[in-house]
């Protein structure tokens, strides 16, 4: 049985960025209540408050995105499958964010309300 997660909505929209992999990473990506910043050898990507990010800069903006109470432990099985499942089965598109304590699951402004619906009726409580 997949685990019965509670979530909070964080207040503000978010901007997912792409820079160039040897990018120096903007002093504009260093503030907001969320913000990650990860590097391979192919890009730079941010995340980040819409607010933050300046003209000109490659980005899909206007995330919403729910947290999931936490810590949660590294042994627990399923966190994310149990909140991707019900919102794939419904057409919802994600972009997902894990943390030492916890896990962070973005959806498009627009979907906001239809997957607080959809996570509502899979069990979850949506605070």
């Amino acid at each position: 049985m997949p685990p019965i997660l509670t979530l909070s909505i964080l207040p503000e929209t978010f901007a997912v960025c792409r820079l160039a992999k040897d990018t120096v990473v903007p002093e504009w990506a260093s503030s907001g209540e969320l913000v990650s910043i990860t590097r391979t050898r192919d890009e730079l990507s941010i995340i980040c408050p819409n607010a933050n990010v300046p003209k000109g800069i490659q980005a899909e903006t206007n995330w919403r995105c729910f947290k999931i109470a936490g810590p949660i432990d590294f042994a627990l099985i399923g966190i994310l499958a149990a909140l991707v499942t019900p919102l794939a089965h419904a057409g919802i598109s994600i972009f997902a964010i894990s943390t030492y304590d916890t896990d962070y699951l973005m959806v498009r402004s627009e979907s906001l309300d239809h997957a607080i619906h959809v996570l509502k009726l899979a069990g979850h409580q949506v605070v």
